[in-house]
């Protein structure tokens, strides 16, 4: 019951009362008792309809507080649902920002290593053709990994970075140490023959034939590994390869050794 409707009662009350008036009157020249009876009545009636109208509004007045104490709490309950919401958003708004700026330090570097390990790999490239043909074998199922020409890598980078450095530990391994291999070598006349070679790292190798008539001499070139004969070096180049192999007694041997 709103404002409105209370107002409308009570003028409904205050005419009854008007039309009253000019009744008791009436009555009151004819028979007072009588019309002070009436007039009593309907004073008794309109204070009985004003009481009801004040306790409807009273009740109603309850109500409409009830439900507007009910809307505040929800309105206040949703403020605070929506200002979690902005707080949350906000949040991920910057957790974004952070991701998206560690994402392009992560690309940065990946960029940079990218650019690195191509070098690394360029460079691996340009030295394969200066090794020995027995270390450029050795290393060949990781050489063959190499992306070469324009064609993209296939492989992430922690594994291009692990290829080049197997194959450097590879290089570095031959190069501490002397080595001895069986190879098969050209000794002109459309004639090849096996021999055994002594390297010396990658500094000097020398090589001789099993029939004591072959020998040579062999360093790292510009390009390529290059041999050079050397057959009056056979018997001490047998000599060096026999002591290395504990084929012979441990003895100073003589050889020539180019230094670049």
């Amino acid at each position: 019951m709103n404002l409105t409707t209370i107002a409308r009662s009570q003028a409904r009350a205050a005419l009854l009362a008007l039309a009253a008036a000019p009744l008791a009157a009436q009555g009151l020249a004819q028979d007072p008792v009588a019309a002070t009876r009436t007039t009593l009545e309907q004073w008794v009636a309109t204070r009985a309809t004003i009481s009801k109208e004040t306790r409807d509004w009273a009740l109603a007045k309850e109500s409409l507080q009830a439900r507007m104490d009910v809307v505040r709490r929800e309105t206040e309950a949703l403020k605070k649902r929506i200002g979690d919401a902005e707080s949350g958003l906000a949040d991920a708004e910057k957790k974004r920002l952070e991701l998206q700026a560690d994402n392009d330090r992560q690309k940065a570097t990946s960029a940079a290593l990218e650019q690195r390990i191509a070098a690394y790999e360029q460079r691996l490239i340009g030295l394969l053709p200066r090794l020995p043909d027995t270390l450029r074998e050795k290393v060949k199922p990781l050489t063959q990994r190499i992306p070469t020409g324009e064609a993209p890598a296939t492989s992430s980078l922690g594994d291009r970075y692990a290829t080049v450095i197997g194959v450097l530990n590879e290089i570095h391994k031959w190069n501490r140490e002397v080595t001895v291999t069986s190879e098969v070598r050209d000794v002109g006349g459309g004639t090849s023959v096996e021999v055994a070679v002594l390297y010396a790292g990658l500094g000097q190798a020398w090589y001789a034939g099993g029939n004591g008539k072959v020998a040579g001499v062999g360093v790292a070139g510009p390009s390529k590994w290059e041999w050079r004969p050397a057959n009056e070096l056979s018997p001490a180049i047998s000599k060096l390869i026999a002591v290395f192999k504990n084929e012979q007694p441990a003895t100073f041997v003589q050889l020539p050794i180019t230094v670049q």
